[in-house]
């Protein structure tokens, strides 16, 4: 089987090519080591396996994550490499594909979303690029699957007919060739590594690429590792950089061609001058929040799930409870079937529609190329707590799921930052935590759901970034990462990869429902069905009423003066969402809207905003505090995450809840 490793910068849509390329594709668990899933696709109807690498902007990688994909031409030998360059940032994705084409790997270079080029008044002589960096040069828009059947003809063909390319050689410094010379020589005689390849291990280590010299030193290469000192001392990963970039540039510049129009460069440039500005940009972003937050909970969202649950709990739980009854079912079974699955896991899949449309919005966002400036806005206010735009996007990914944010922090270099980015993570607003919120907001502020559910969320960031400050001062950290992000040109978002965008970020809710929801709902029916004296019929005589009734003097301060949502919080430690469904299981009701109505009953509308608060910022749930064990390797950190989470949610609640009685 033909194997193409898929390589490029980030932000090129290489993801998006894969996809198109490959009719079908798995994730086959991580890379070693690191937290990127392996993704493996095959073109239908051949022998060409495609391995999708992780986007990175050079072979000397800076975290754990990028390290990857050195890792992978060290130790494997990939039949092709196709290499998916952003058309119009070709200059600085150039930098990676010279390093590959040095190589000498076959080669194909694609010039990825070339409508951006051309849209803005510029195009390359194909022929002249091909020559100049000697393998075939083509041009793709995998978003609207132009060029793939060319790309695909080129990548479905056999081992045998896969032209090598020669190694790419630049005219690099007389000593810098010299010390290239004869460390490629050296490892030559001694039978280590074969001619082609130690030329490119020479230029790697002399370029001080950490990965190929701690290959070197694994297998003891002794003309590298007896020349360092000296390779760093000269400087050479200067003049390597410098004779990279003026080759790039005299490349572009004998293919680059004019054309007439520039519009959609213009445009672009003039939606940036608004949406990056420096006082409009963050109102801006707040709007758009605002607008999605308006679709999810009042415009959209909210009529479909209010549909959805008449169905649950309306026919779907009268079927099952006559079924039960037709069959002869234990009267104890029946209530765990309806009142407990049915009501509880039911209750929490009614909020499908409202986390669909938020991840649908997300995802137009990301298609469309706004997601980029809003880190780019977002960069300001990150420098003022000692952190950068790229700390924002795991916390942006947060929104989605607190696990998965917390891993994308290990694209940041610096360990301090690494650290307070994963230790303010979990305050972020996670789709987990929709539920709760559209039950509390739908019983008490009717109005005002979007706006009180944006608080929400932007209140979790204002608390994250606090914190951030804290741990900057008191990790004293000085060193910083270096942000640098992508402008891509702005899109029509197409339906298909919104589609896939919002699958991918809400399957994980519907699984959720299948396992640790399920497993919740039957932990509280158990609690609240059975008491000291085994089976009650009571539920204020049962285990739920007792932990709920022990803890209420520690949560009337803060609004809650009945104990069945203190029961319910307990078993949000699982995973928030068992929080709705353990709600619908206590409060005895498979009914959306009756539950909703006695929450009205059990709530103003200060202790209930006080109450969510708490759950926006209480103890992780436990996939949470598993990730920051296994991220910081450090089980305090995990300890320090509960303690710290209850002490300022309880802290920030309590100080609403009494504030607030005294003024009204």
């Amino acid at each position: 089987m033909t194997t193409v490793a898929l390589l490029g910068n980030p932000n090129t849509g290489k993801t998006t090519l894969f996809n198109e390329l490959t009719d079908k594709y798995a994730y086959v668990g991580n890379w070693t080591g690191v937290t990127v899933e392996k993704k493996v696709g095959q073109i239908r109807h051949s022998h060409t396996q495609v391995i999708d690498l992780p986007g990175v902007y050079s072979l000397s990688p800076i975290t754990k994550d990028e390290s990857v994909v050195t890792n992978y031409l060290l130790q494997s030998s990939p039949d092709l490499i196709l290499n998916v360059t952003n058309a119009s940032q070709l200059k600085r994705n150039l930098l990676l594909s010279v390093e590959v084409l040095e190589l000498g790997v076959p080669v194909i270079i694609t010039l990825n979303m070339i409508d951006d080029l051309k849209r803005s008044g510029y195009s390359y002589n194909l022929k002249t690029l091909s020559h100049e960096l000697g393998c075939p040069v083509r041009t793709s828009n995998a978003r609207n699957k132009e060029g793939l059947a060319q790309l695909k003809a080129d990548l479905v063909c056999e081992q045998a007919d896969i032209k090598p390319n020669a190694p790419l050689q630049l005219n690099y410094p007389m000593m810098v060739t010299q010390a290239i010379r004869q460390a490629a020589t050296a490892l030559t005689q001694k039978n280590q590594v074969e001619p082609k390849f130690a030329r490119w291990l020479a230029i790697q280590y002399i370029n001080n690429n950490k990965v190929v010299r701690k290959y070197a030193v694994k297998h003891q290469l002794k003309p590298l590792l007896s020349q360092k000192a000296y390779y760093d001392a000269q400087k050479f990963a200067d003049e390597i950089f410098e004779t990279r970039l003026s080759f790039i540039e005299a490349t572009l510049a004998a293919a680059t061609e004019q054309l007439q129009s520039t519009k959609h460069v213009v445009l672009t440039s003039k939606i940036d001058k608004l949406v990056t500005h420096p006082v409009f940009g963050l109102p801006i972003f707040v709007g758009i929040f605002y607008f999605m937050f308006k679709l999810s909970f009042d415009w959209v969202g909210t009529p479909v799930s209010t549909q959805l649950d008449k169905l649950l709990s309306g026919p779907i739980s009268t079927w099952a409870n006559q079924f039960l009854t037709q069959v002869g079912a234990l009267p104890m079974l029946r209530s765990l079937i309806v009142n407990g699955l049915i009501a509880g896991v039911g209750g929490v899949l009614v909020f499908i529609p409202q986390i669909f449309v938020l991840f649908a919005c997300i995802s137009i966002l990301e298609d469309s190329g706004y997601m980029a400036r809003a880190a780019l806005v977002t960069d300001r206010i990150m420098e003022l707590i000692g952190l950068n735009g790229k700390a924002f996007i795991p916390l942006i990914i947060g929104f989605g799921c607190n696990v998965t944010g917390i891993m994308a922090a290990r694209t940041i270099e610096q360990p301090k930052e690494r650290l307070i980015t994963t230790l303010i993570s979990p305050f972020m607003s996670c789709s987990a935590r929709l539920p709760i919120y559209s039950l509390f907001v739908a019983a008490l502020f009717p109005r005002h759901q979007a706006l009180i559910v944006l608080s929400l969320y932007f209140l979790g960031i204002v608390v994250a970034l606090l914190m951030a400050k804290v741990y900057h001062v008191i990790f004293k950290a000085k060193e910083h990462s270096i942000f640098i992000v992508e402008l891509p040109q702005y899109h029509i978002p197409r339906l298909d990869i919104v589609w896939h965008g919002t699958w991918d970020k809400g399957k994980g809710f519907i699984k959720k429902a299948g396992t640790i929801i399920f497993a919740g709902t039957v932990l509280i029916w158990l609690l609240s069905n059975f008491g000291v004296h085994g089976y009650v019929t009571q539920i204020d005589q049962s285990f739920a009423a007792d932990m709920g009734q022990i803890l209420l003097p520690v949560f009337k301060p803060i609004g809650i003066a009945t104990w069945q949502p203190i029961s319910a919080l307990l078993t949000g430690v699982l995973a928030k969402e068992v929080i709705s469904s353990s709600m619908m299981v206590l409060f005895h009701t498979s009914n959306q809207g009756a539950l909703i109505a006695m929450i009205g009953g059990s709530f103003t509308a200060l202790s209930a905003y006080a109450l969510l608060v708490f759950i926006l910022l209480y103890i992780p749930c436990f996939a949470t505090i598993g990730t920051i064990k296994s991220e910081t390797g450090s089980a305090k950190w995990a300890a320090y995450s509960v303690v710290s989470g209850l002490v300022i949610s309880y802290t920030l609640a309590f100080l609403i809840f009494q504030v607030g009685s005294l003024l009204m």
